[in-house]
């Protein structure tokens, strides 16, 4: 098995951990917007998540960017951007997910979807999932990913069960539009279409290639790759809101005119959206540093340690935020299950790129 010398499983780890942390926080200041729509607020944090956070960050640490993407594969570069504008839909529907199931129950269902495509679906492509099970490390990590899979069970078997255990006046008092059955629509599609971001980052491996060879460190080497992946996710997710502002006439909240006639506090809601945004960012920034140390052929495992980390803390704010009050004791458990599960499942992960980094196989 190839191993990197640049593999650090341990530090991997860890830079997932604070990835899925990110990711796990970015809507808590999108609830801080008044007198915005949906669409509004969406896109607004989006320029900070799509346009401005990754081309400021890449070009800190990596001055270089835009000629490395002069010098990429072209055909790298378009697949990555159009594998990123359907993952975009995938994020538009994320956001979707949050709206009508609250942040738990959307992060479980939909990161379920998410983790089972985008880990599994690639070495099955490439034919190697057979290889990787002959080795101790790739042993070690699949089990790891299955043992993340059955956590996820776990988070949303407690998301189903908060829905039998309290009213819907209880539900929607801690999220306004509570709609289960299109939530869980919404949730599925979110999760087949954002896995497409797993594939992005391989079909634009190239471009990864092309910074290293120009003398970029490997920590930072995706980073000009995830400015054309987020460019992708821009052009889906600007047309979708900018139609939904075009539908409902809702143009003015951007000047301060809320829907009701009232004045919106746009610098206000300009601060909270950057803070979501950039915090939305950093889930792939860290993402991607955390896949440069996982190792080459374990790299897969990267994208379940990311959903994992994510329903981990997004279960925690969950909670912080009241939204299991009144659930059952039986619920509670399964969140409590849910969340040991998916530490085991790091931990198992973790060791499977530590054997594969230490022993070459």
């Amino acid at each position: 098995m190839n191993i990197s010398p640049d593999s650090n499983p341990v530090l991997g780890v860890l830079f997932h951990a604070i990835g899925g942390l990110a990711a796990a926080s970015f809507y808590l200041p999108y609830r801080r917007v008044r007198g915005w729509s949906w669409e509004t607020f969406w896109i607004t944090g989006g320029v900070f998540s799509w346009l401005l956070a990754p081309i400021v960050a890449a070009l800190i640490l990596v001055p270089a960017t835009f000629s490395i993407l002069s010098a990429a594969p072209r055909d790298a570069l378009f697949h990555a951007w159009l594998l990123g504008a359907l993952w975009g839909v995938g994020g538009l529907t994320f956001g979707l997910s949050m709206r009508y199931l609250g942040i738990a129950l959307g992060y479980a269902v939909a990161l379920g979807f998410c983790a089972a495509f985008g880990t599994l679906v690639p070495p099955l492509w490439d034919g190697k999932l057979a290889a990787l099970a002959a080795t101790p490390a790739g042993r070690w990590t699949l089990v790891g990913v299955g043992v993340s899979l059955l956590g996820i069970v776990f988070s949303g078997a407690a998301g189903l069960g908060k829905e039998k255990d309290i009213t819907d006046e209880q539900k929607r008092e801690t999220v306004a539009e509570f709609s289960l059955v299109k939530g869980l629509v919404i949730a599925g599609l979110c999760g087949l279409l954002s896995a497409c971001m797993s594939f992005a980052f391989r079909a634009g491996s190239p471009v990864i290639a092309t910074a290293v060879a120009q003398g970029t460190p490997t920590l930072w080497a995706a980073l000009p790759l995830l400015v054309v992946i987020l460019l992708g996710g821009l052009a889906t997710n600007l047309a979708w809101c900018l139609f939904l502002n075009a539908k409902r006439g809702t143009f003015a909240e951007y000047t301060g005119k809320a829907a009701d006639g009232t004045r919106a506090p746009v610098a206000a809601n300009l601060v909270f959206c950057a803070l979501g945004g950039v915090a939305w960012y950093l889930q792939f920034f860290f993402y991607s540093m955390g896949e440069s140390r996982m190792g080459a052929e374990l790299k897969f495992s990267s994208w379940t340690l990311h959903m994992a980390t994510i329903i981990i803390f997004s279960t925690v704010w969950g909670i912080w935020l009241h939204e299991w009050r009144g659930v059952s004791a039986r619920t509670r458990g399964l969140i409590a299950a849910g969340l040991i599960v998916l530490v085991v499942s790091t931990i198992i992960v973790g060791y499977g790129n530590y054997l594969g980094a230490t022993s070459g196989h």
